[in-house]
């Protein structure tokens, strides 16, 4: 009897860690390691994340520095967040200008990247198009996929059907290759029509428009 209760003692320890084993097995199978490949898209998100500004950041920039409506601020950067993601830079400053068809736009400001660099710059560019009306005031510029602060010395083209009014503010995006600037302007004066032009950003001021 006593025999037998050994044998049965025997059976059940191998039977319950042979139940063990498969449980952990499974377990693995089930729930596997995360792949090299999992861990390089989140440390990249990580690194892309850590050197742009989120949606908060730069509507709080906005709106103190813009003044005016929150609201209509907060939806415009929805706009530009939805169709660019994250900017890793911001222009502050202000511009005048003036059309009658042929229209030009004169501007100074600074430019902040999200790794701490600050530059002086300045901007101006013709329009063409139905567009009649002056004015001047402050202009927020979103700045996308910057690699370097020089590069945003060049001219920018505009996209079309990328003008957007909100509460008396509006926004439009230019384009130079992958690199997107996006100007929210609000100030006195109003431009009317749709447009197609440039801006030409410089180290120094230039009256030249062209």
């Amino acid at each position: 009897m006593h025999l037998i209760n050994t044998h049965l003692l025997k059976s059940l320890v191998i039977g319950a860690g042979l139940a063990l084993l498969t449980g952990n097995l499974s377990g693995c199978a089930n729930n596997p390691p995360a792949t090299s490949s999992s861990r390089d898209t989140q440390a990249n998100k990580a690194i892309n994340d850590n050197n742009s500004y989120n949606e908060y950041e730069t509507t709080n920039e906005a709106v103190n520095f813009l003044g005016g409506s929150a609201e209509a601020i907060a939806k415009l950067m929805d706009k530009a967040f939805a169709d660019y993601g994250r900017p890793n830079a911001y222009i502050k400053g202000e511009e005048a200008g003036g059309a009658i068809v042929l229209g030009v736009r004169y501007g100074k400001g600074e430019l902040v990247t999200k790794s701490g660099q600050r530059m002086t710059v300045y901007w101006q560019g013709p329009s063409i198009g139905w567009d009649f009306g002056g004015d001047a005031g402050k202009v927020f510029i979103l700045v996308y996929n910057l690699p370097q602060t020089d590069l945003i010395f060049q001219r920018f083209a505009g996209v079309n059907g990328s003008l957007y009014f909100v509460g008396g503010l509006g926004m439009d995006y230019l384009r130079s290759q992958d690199i997107v600037v996006a100007p929210i302007r609000v100030g006195v004066g109003i431009r009317l029509g749709a447009s197609v032009g440039y801006m030409q950003f410089t180290r120094d001021k230039s009256y030249l428009p062209f």
